[in-house]
């Protein structure tokens, strides 16, 4: 191979990805923007020259990591690593063997985290689950069989409260977004959405209502949601997909968990 661009990189990425299991080609960094910290010489350098032999990209953190002398950077939506003069790419996971945990997935999981605080959620509609103590928000499209799945996947979930936005990806399911409005505009949307998912029965109604669908369509372009599902922990973690029971609720304790560490730290 003589010459390698930014799609190629995202291709490897994705190929790489698969491969080990997904652990990266799953995160997205959310809104963060490229970082306005100041840099060291060597990362002011590594960013010229990535800028320059890959045209287009969006180079966010660099940061020296502690094994192979290789450099960690925020390329687009991917995190990959490179030497001080850019010689070499290496896309894909580096893993503790002491501990066999995934050091990529863990930074990515960092870089990809939106303040779940400032998520309007007034686009979503609300379920309580239990106590409802826990926080969870989920994009989700009503024609995304992964949705289904989850949905099923929530039931056994307890102690927390759920926002939906209505994410509907007009390109994947071209009579999602009206469905969407349906349930929207239901008398009850939460009651709406689970009849749909349980017997496939959408309300009655012209879905004409004032309805968010548009506005949760930018707000997920802002945080550059690409799937549904699409999950955001207390903590601001975002990952996509319909993860069994036992992973959602690991995850639900452990995102609320770091959001509490993280504001006990402010």
């Amino acid at each position: 191979m003589n010459h390698i661009d930014a799609p190629t990189i995202r291709r490897f990425a994705t190929v790489i990805a698969i491969a080990i299991g997904g652990a990266l080609a799953g995160f997205a960094f959310g809104q963060n923007p490229p970082s306005d910290k100041p840099r060291s010489p060597e990362a002011a350098a590594i960013k010229n020259l990535l800028e320059q032999r890959f045209q287009g990209v969006t180079i966010g953190n660099i940061s020296k990591t502690p094994y192979f002398g290789l450099y960690e950077v925020q390329f687009d939506d991917q995190l990959v690593y490179t030497d001080a003069k850019v010689t070499y790419i290496l896309v894909g996971s580096i893993y503790d063997a002491a501990t066999k945990k995934n050091l990529t997935e863990a930074k990515q999981r960092e870089y990809s985290r939106v303040s779940f605080d400032s998520l309007p959620l007034d686009l979503a509609f609300k379920r309580v689950k239990g106590n409802g103590a826990r926080k969870l928000a989920i994009f989700s499209d009503p024609d995304c069989p992964y949705c289904a799945r989850l949905e099923q996947e929530l039931k056994g979930i307890d102690n927390v409260t759920i926002y939906t936005f209505l994410y509907p990806i007009d390109q994947l399911h071209p009579d999602a977004g009206r469905k969407a409005k349906l349930i929207w505009c239901a008398v009850d949307p939460v009651q709406a959405w689970s009849q749909f998912f349980d017997s496939r029965v959408l309300p009655k109604n012209n879905g004409d209502c004032d309805n968010p669908v548009a506005a949760t369509h930018e707000l997920g372009q802002k945080l550059r949601v690409t799937a549904t599902p699409t999950l955001v922990f207390a903590d601001g973690t975002l990952i996509p997909g319909a993860l069994p029971a036992s992973q959602l609720e690991a995850e639900i304790a452990q995102g609320d968990a770091e959001a509490k560490r993280l504001a006990s730290k402010k």
